[in-house]
């Protein structure tokens, strides 16, 4: 199971560990917990007061020993909306000190895997016509990235109403076809040897180039001229490319 999203809500390792733990074994003492997890005494203990803390989990007492359970996993729904109110309170005051700054910088860097993401939600959240992408393939999708992170990339996508055109290879053809069939969402094929390790997004004034090295990096850039220019070479490469 992939428990990334729950290192992106601000649960540690530790948390996640102990919490897909609970789930699984239910009602539990610390010692089974610690037992299961195979984390160190002190590491358990410091998580479960934490996720007491966040409302993931609760106890029991039964004599002097405490009984754990992990509560509904929907309440991580709340948890998020928690964590939105309060981000919403301070956005104003952040949007403000930006402000200030005076004109952002045309061309940002981005290193690591969150730092890929962040490029993505970015882009994903730009106002705009269009998602033009070319790039990518087999290995970017199902290993480095993981199908399951893609599908919910194009989730919140389609969440904005954003419009998309893709170029894939023929090795990702089955996921582009699954694709193809939401909203939102066309996708194209051009012949296997087009597979690559980086992928270019063209988003209103807005180009995203990742590198999906062994130590990921991308690049943001905002600039209309440079959008122009990559968004004329995907269009000869619609042209080119084949349903």
């Amino acid at each position: 199971m992939d428990v990334s999203i729950l290192e992106d809500l601000g649960l540690t390792a530790a948390e996640i560990k102990v919490y897909v733990t609970l789930l699984e074994l239910g009602s539990s003492s610390a010692g089974k917990i610690i037992e299961k997890s195979r984390l160190q005494n002190s590491v358990t203990h410091r998580a479960l007061n934490s996720l007491i803390e966040k409302g993931l989990i609760n106890f029991v007492l039964e004599g002097r020993r405490k009984i754990y359970q992990a509560t509904n996993p929907e309440n991580l729904l709340q948890f998020i909306e928690e964590k939105k109110v309060r981000f919403e309170q301070i956005l104003p005051e952040l949007k403000q000190k930006q402000n200030f700054a005076g004109k952002k910088e045309n061309a940002v860097i981005y290193k690591s895997f969150r730092g890929i993401k962040e490029i993505y939600t970015s882009l994903i959240s730009t106002p705009a016509k269009e998602y033009n992408t070319f790039g990518g393939g087999k290995k970017v999708t199902y290993e480095i990235m993981g199908e399951s992170w893609w599908k919910n990339l194009h989730t919140r996508r389609i969440a904005n109403r954003l419009q998309a055109r893709q170029i894939f290879d023929e090795t990702i053809r089955k996921f582009g076809e699954e694709l193809n069939k939401r909203p939102f969402s066309k996708v194209r094929f051009l012949p296997q040897k087009f597979a690559q390790l980086t992928e270019t997004v063209i988003v209103g004034d807005k180009v995203g180039i990742i590198v999906f090295a062994q130590h990921p990096y991308g690049f943001l850039i905002e600039d209309h001229i440079v959008a122009e220019s990559y968004r004329k070479q995907f269009e000869l490469m619609w042209r080119l490319a084949k349903k």
